[in-house]
């Protein structure tokens, strides 16, 4: 037997036991899981951990009503409780006329992932593979002038089996397999220590950079922020780097949400078909992106995915749906639900790039004249329902268009819904992130530093 065959037993198992235990509807999901990590500090393992184990997943749906169990366990007296015990939940949760697995029809066809490449055929890494691989890049961070060390250096590889099932008749599954490798550098000592990191992770090993270089660039840039001081306060244009210029149109994908939109708690919930981006703007999912660790064929209900804009010409298209939230709004899903073994769909994005620039990121800094380059963030204070934004930041101060000194303790603030109207892209846009946003420039932000 195969470990798909395996999970796929378990899954129809479950659902075999939901409907002697008098579920109306049931899906399952059989979950199996190993991940291997290391980390590294003066050259020597530090610590390494193992985990693997296989979790099954139950939601039985009964009269409108739902419920959800989990458990890590999965003997057939364990199935049979566990369907029991979901149909009981179910019969006192309140009544919710939207919920309700896909009709056959809707169910995608095509559940084959060959053609996305999300398993990487050769063999797991040892782990004397992946502490060689730490070390190479904490001795890579450590060469760097003014790094005074590395707090850790962590590598990791995983691999992960899913096979969901339904009552509807939909079954499929697919494996998934994983590498990263970071390192955390610092530089100076006391209150003058400052710190940075890089990181990467791929599907496939083929596709990960050198160890050398993930360890170089957060040496360099550790060192690139040494010294650092607060920012002077007040209205400046402020540059998000593409390290984290996702985050800000984060905020524009999580108020797209049909959960969101569907409980009155988003700021864009009046803005569909209006403009939420400079005209030119395009913002794209790809479920399909080959080798990418986010790529899926089907949803968590399912459903066949697809590309789509989410904004087209700078113009909000709709919103993120799964079928649940879509019948709460009198929409189709947009095939995006996910879910863990414990909990129901709800709507997620996958692979999404923004439409970037034509100009480099020196360019937009030259044109600040004088502003805030943003390279790390922390914290953060956002109203869900007015858009009303506020975040801790670190990064570069800009005097006549040039990078002046480093800064940290400081705070951006400003509104969402203005922000993003207001936006100049890079050219800068990165490789292999599930969310690829090149550098964005942000004009008329309020900066409070010392």
């Amino acid at each position: 037997m195969t470990e798909f065959q395996r999970l796929e037993g378990l899954a129809q198992a479950l659902l075999t036991a939901a409907a002697k235990a008098g579920a109306d509807q049931a899906d399952a999901i059989a979950l199996e899981a190993a991940a291997v990590s290391v980390d590294v500090r003066g050259g020597r393992l530090e610590h390494a951990e193992r985990a693997e184990g296989v979790e099954i997943g139950l939601r039985v749906l009964l009269g409108g009503r739902q419920a959800c169990v989990s458990a890590s366990e999965h003997s057939a007296g364990t199935i049979a409780e566990m369907a029991a015990r979901a149909v009981a939940m179910a019969r006192e949760a309140p009544v919710d006329d939207t919920l309700g697995l896909a009709e056959p029809e809707q169910l995608a066809r095509a559940t084959d992932p060959a053609m996305l490449d999300l398993n990487d055929a050769g063999p797991d890494p040892s782990p004397e593979e992946l502490q060689e691989a730490a070390r190479r890049a904490e001795a890579a961070a450590l060469a760097i002038t003014g790094v005074a060390t590395v707090e850790s250096a962590s590598a990791s590889h995983s691999r992960r089996r899913i096979w969901l099932a339904g009552s509807n008749g939909f079954s499929a599954g697919y494996g998934r397999s994983g590498r990263s490798l970071s390192a955390i550098a610092i530089t100076g000592e006391g209150l003058g220590m400052e710190r940075d990191w890089a990181g990467e992770s791929r599907v496939h090993a083929a596709d990960m950079p050198p160890p050398e270089e993930i360890g170089r660039l957060a040496g360099t840039r550790a060192v690139e922020r040494a010294g650092a001081r607060k920012p002077p306060t007040g209205a400046f244009p402020i540059l998000y780097d593409e390290r984290v210029a996702s985050s800000l149109i984060g905020h524009l994908v999580s108020a797209a949400n049909g959960s969101a939109v569907a409980r009155g708690a988003s700021w864009l919930r009046q803005a569909l078909g209006e403009a939420v981006l400079p005209p030119g703007f395009d913002l794209r999912e790809d479920p399909h992106r080959p080798r990418h660790g986010a790529s899926r064929m089907f949803d968590a209900e399912g459903l066949a995915t697809a590309p789509r804009l989410i904004v087209r010409d700078g113009v909000l298209q709709g919103w993120t749906l799964d079928l649940a939230t879509g019948r709460k709004l009198g929409m189709a899903s947009t095939a995006s639900a996910m879910r863990g073994p414990g909990s129901p769909p709800a709507p997620g994005i996958t692979n999404l790039e923004l439409t970037p620039g034509d100009r480099g990121r020196d360019d937009l800094i030259r044109d600040m004249g004088r502003g805030l380059v943003v390279t790390s963030m922390l914290g953060s204070s956002v109203n869900a329902t007015t858009g009303d934004y506020s975040r801790g930041a670190a990064g570069f101060w800009v005097e006549n268009g040039e990078i002046a000194y480093p800064v940290n303790e400081c705070t951006i603030a400003g509104n969402l819904r203005e922000m993003l109207v207001r936006i100049t892209a890079a050219d800068d846009l990165p490789d292999w992130r599930a969310m690829r946003v090149p550098s964005l420039l942000v004009e008329g932000m309020t900066v409070a530093g010392g």
